[in-house]
This record gives structure tokens, sequence and C-alpha cells, in this order.
């Protein structure tokens, strides 16, 4: 017999009524910030945000730069939601689809994240659920072997084939060598099967959700239910966790160092330069004109039609088969800056020269002042979009509060990039021509350049 909904949240009393509790979220929490509570020593980060349905992410500073051997985060990642002690996968499926709600995990080089979505008066089930998956997962010997190891393998084929992935985590590796250097996702090389194991998973586990090591980060619910259920859900999880070797390690604070990397590759061609560039807000690393240069050199138009108004797709208009995109990679005590080129070998080649040439024009104050207006209009937009983009802004205010810092809040971010001036841009562009950058090349290695081709250091 299916289950009622009432019986799924084991007949737990109803949230305010909807309509009454968003109308009072917009007046107390302006522009979408977040409220910071603490339940049963849980660190808690909630926005009410007015809608019927609510997202609920379990962040755990478990990624790839902390796990003790290859391939444990990426294991913790696939074994979420998988049989519990009280549960199979079969029956939380099942009892999810009931309700409506949706789940889903993932990892990152910092964190785990589990994610929850459902119809709001449902707080009480998908609450209990995070906790049950925490502290109750099962490691089953079946779904490690049958399971999870064939999803990671699969996984490591999709990456082997995207010459700008491998790239992109190969400067990782160049830039800060152990911990945020550490794959995401064990390369084929690593033989990352000999060092799984269930009871290997299920120490590691106990540590990664510990209460020390998480925080529950929602988007819609009203704070003091949530503060409600994950005090009586999350009494059972440790405070710490493990002491031996599968434990969640610490290597230390990050530390840049560069480099250079020649990959081959059959398929496809990449370049990857990179630089170091901005911890994540709220960190002493935060550098808001990272996020200013890295519109301003672009690659990608926003605007439909046109190549837009950056400095790097303005420079390779005519490549037909080239891909260009600059990001900011923000970790909790480090970032890495990246241009990322693919396409054509020949293309990428060329264009490479031109990512270094238009790094020289910013440097020497050739950039126009209102040119960099835009930039940082830019900059601001996608800054507030991926605070309020759930999957970006759960993890990142999850991460903050983890590490001892606070959430991302919309006003401050802001406010940070506003006050960028012409001159930060300009100085970092210099620092990053006078410093050491991380390069790496993947594809047809007799035609893509080297780092000094380039007038690089590494």
């Amino acid at each position: 017999m299916m289950l009622s909904r009432s019986t799924l949240s084991r007949n737990a009393p109803r949230a305010l009524q909807v309509t009454s509790r968003r109308g009072m979220a917009s007046a107390s929490n302006p522009g979408l910030q977040y409220e910071v509570s603490d339940a049963a020593g849980v660190k808690i980060a909630n926005r009410e945000v007015t809608g019927p349905t609510s997202t609920l992410a379990l962040v755990s500073k478990a990624g790839s730069r902390y796990q003790p051997f290859p391939g444990f985060s990426e294991a913790l990642d696939r074994f979420a939601f998988q049989s519990t002690l009280k549960r199979s996968a079969l029956r939380i499926t099942r009892e999810v689809e009931l309700l409506g709600g949706a789940f889903s995990s993932s990892h990152s080089r910092e964190n785990v994240v589990l994610t929850t979505k459902f119809l709001s008066n449902d707080l009480p089930y998908f609450t209990e659920l995070l906790a049950e998956v925490a502290s109750q997962s099962k490691f089953a010997a079946w779904e490690l072997d049958e399971l999870v190891a064939n999803l990671v393998k699969l996984r490591q084929q999709a990456i082997t084939a995207d010459a700008e992935y491998l790239g992109i985590d190969a400067a990782h590796g160049l830039a800060f060598h152990r911990g945020l250097g550490d794959n995401i996702t064990p390369n084929t090389s690593v033989p990352f099967e000999k060092y799984l194991s269930v009871e290997a998973l299920s120490e590691f586990a106990k540590d990664a959700y510990s209460k020390s090591n998480i925080a529950l980060v929602g988007s819609g619910p009203n704070s003091s239910e949530l503060s409600r259920w994950a005090g009586q859900f999350f009494q059972e999880l440790p405070t710490t966790g493990t002491s031996g070797q599968y434990k969640v390690q610490d290597k230390g604070a990050s530390k840049y160092y560069g480099g250079e990397q020649r990959i081959s590759h059959k398929s496809e061609n990449a370049v990857v330069i990179g630089f170091p560039g901005s911890s994540a807000f709220g960190t002493s690393g935060y550098k808001p004109e990272v996020a200013v240069l890295a519109s301003l050199l672009g690659g990608e138009s926003t605007i439909k039609w046109t190549p837009g108004f950056s400095l790097l797709s303005q420079a390779t208009q005519g490549f037909s088969q080239l891909r260009v995109s600059t990001k900011s990679h923000a970790y909790s005590d480090a970032g890495l800056f990246t241009v990322g080129l693919s396409g054509n070998v020949g293309q990428v080649a060329t264009a490479s020269k031109n990512v270094v040439e238009a790094i020289k024009k910013v440097a020497a104050g050739e950039v126009a002042g209102e040119e960099i207006k835009k930039a940082a209009a830019l900059a601001k937009f996608r800054a507030l979009e991926s605070v309020q983009t759930l999957e970006t802004g759960l993890e990142a205010s999850g991460s903050a509060l983890i590490n001892g810092g606070k959430p991302y809040q919309i006003n401050e971010i802001a406010q940070s990039i506003d006050n960028v001036t012409e001159q930060q841009v300009k100085d970092l562009a210099k620092s990053f021509l006078s410093g050491k950058a991380s390069v790496v090349a993947v594809g047809d290695l007799f035609q893509l350049p080297y780092a000094a081709d380039l007038g690089l250091t590494v």
C-alpha cells in the first residue's frame, strides 16, 4: 500500500501556511539574505523565499582536497541516497516520488553536497532523510562493486574525452600540488579501486558527516521550523568523527606553485592558462577585482548574435572553431584564474598568444575605462546570479559556515564589486605577467605552444 504524505512525515505538525509565512519572510529577510542559526550542534544558514517549494542541502567538507585516498569523495557522493539502515534505495526513491520531491548529490574540490527539493510542507520528511543518509548509510559491498565503482569508471571515461576539463584539472595540480590540486575524479591512471572498501568508506563518512564538518543550507523553509526539525533529526550525528587513517585529511593551507604540463590527446585540443586568483567571498584572500578582470577578458558573449565587448571575444571574432572561457575558481583559502581555449589546434595555438596580449593591454592601461565599467557590471551580475542559483549559492554558503566564515550575502558581494577601481584591475594584470603561470596543453603537442612561446614564466 502506498504511504500517505502524513505517514511519511510521521504526522509531524505542519508548517505555517505558505502564504502567511512567505509574506513574513520577504519583510524580515529582504534581498534573499541568509539567517544563521545552530541546532543540535549543526550550523544552519537559511533564507525564507516566497513560494510553495523549498530546497535543503547538506554541505560536507569532504571534497577531493580532503579525501584520504583517491576516489573517496567520488564514492561518498555516489553512495548518497542508496540504502540506509532503515530504508532501501528503492524505498527512498518511491517515497520521494510520492511526495513529488527530488534529490541529488555532487562533489567538488572542497565539498560533498546532498541536495533535496520539495513542497515546503514536506520539510520534516526531507530533513529526516538528509540526517538518515548522513548517519545511517549502509555502504553495502554489492552497491560498491556493482554500482558505485562502475559509475566512477563511467565518469573517468567522460572526462578523459574532454580536453579542456583535463586542462583545468591539470592546471589545479600545477598550481596547488596536493590538496586543491588533487583530481576531483581520479584519472584513469590512478587505481582507485585498490583504496576503496565499504569499511574504509564507512569510516570516512563518519568523519565527513560529523557535526563539526557539515552545514545545512536552506532556501525557502521557515527558519524556526528548519531549526526545529534539524534539532530533532540530527541529534544522532557524532560531534567529531574518526581519528583513523580514513578521516577527513587537512593537508594544510594552499600554496601556489605554477608550472607547465603537456598531455597528448588524439581527438581534442585545448590550452589552459592559469594564474593565482581570488579565494571565496568573506575570506582574507577575497579579491573582487579578479571577477572584474575575468569578465573583461571573457571570450563568451552574453548578447545573442554579437561577439560581445570582452577583449578575447573581440580578438577571436574570426575563429569559428574555437571556444574561449575565462573563469575564477574560488576556494576557502585560495583561488585559480583560468583562461581555457579549445577547438581547432591551429586556432587554439594562435588564440593562446592573443590571451597574453590582452593581459598586457590591460596591464599597460590601454583599455578604456568604459570597458572596465562594463566588465564590472557583468561581474556583479554573475556574482549575484551565482548566489541566487541554488546549487552554487547553497554550496558556497555551506562551505563558508564550515570554515568559520559567513554565508554569501547579496548586498555585501555587490558592494565589493562596485568598489573595484581601474587601478586594481591594472595591477592584477601586471601581477599575472610578472609571476608564475600554470600552463597546460592538451592535444596535438606538435602544434600547441609552450609557455615560453607565449612569453609566460612557469
